[in-house]
């Protein structure tokens, strides 16, 4: 399969990063990853035009490619260092593991919808990114690839899932979006004990329900 990224694609992209830079993502790490994924390949070739407008887009199966200024601020919460080993619940398109592998983290990601994740694990590896999938249900994370250094949720969860933050090293960073349906808080959690931790909240959002069980 042929991929294509233009010289037009790649000023579109370029765009988007000076757009999210007003918008107040300042970090340059995560600016230039969003740079370099090419987000036109995670969408349906005939939907091109809107790859690279500050937006969330239907991807099938009742799921979004999120918006980028929202891949952008969850990667800059999450304080991505290289060698990272990040837990990602919610794969849906593959583009947020593709920004976080760009900044050289070991993601292991995990999707609870058969189509998606069948799609996303032969998309991936052909545009050069490789995480390592699994078909799941995201409450339950993956306890035996565990401790992680940093756990993020890309779906709207109504509490904290406890077993994923037993699956968090201590000192380690989650992203979650927490909150009823309509809207969420975006909170970072931080482990400071095997028992412990604490969390802030940084605006609201609005993303699809984290939900149970795995949809065959």
């Amino acid at each position: 399969m042929e991929f294509q990224d233009t010289m037009r694609l790649q000023g579109l992209r370029k765009r988007l990063v000076e757009c999210l830079r007003i918008k107040g993502i300042k970090d340059d790490k995560v600016l230039a990853a969003i740079g370099q994924v090419p987000r036109h390949l995670f969408m349906d070739h005939s939907f091109i035009q809107f790859a690279y407008k500050d937006q969330a887009f239907p991807i099938g199966s009742g799921q979004t490619i999120s918006q980028p200024f929202t891949v952008a601020i969850q990667t800059l919460l999450l304080q991505v260092e290289r060698y990272d080993k990040i837990l990602e619940i919610g794969t849906g398109s593959g583009y947020q593991a593709a920004v976080l592998i760009e900044m050289g983290a070991t993601v292991y990601t995990i999707e609870r919808q058969r189509e998606l994740y069948l799609k996303s694990q032969s998309l991936l590896p052909q545009i050069g990114y490789n995480p390592k999938f699994f078909f799941g249900d995201g409450y339950k994370g993956l306890p035996t690839y565990g401790p992680f250094d940093k756990i993020i949720i890309t779906a709207g969860a109504p509490v904290i899932p406890e077993d994923l933050l037993a699956q968090l090293k201590v000192g380690g960073r989650m992203v979650i979006p927490m909150g009823p349906r309509e809207k969420q808080t975006m909170y970072v959690l931080v482990k400071t004990s095997e028992t412990e931790y604490y969390k802030e909240g940084h605006g609201t959002f609005v993303f699809v329900p984290m939900l149970k069980g795995t949809d065959k």
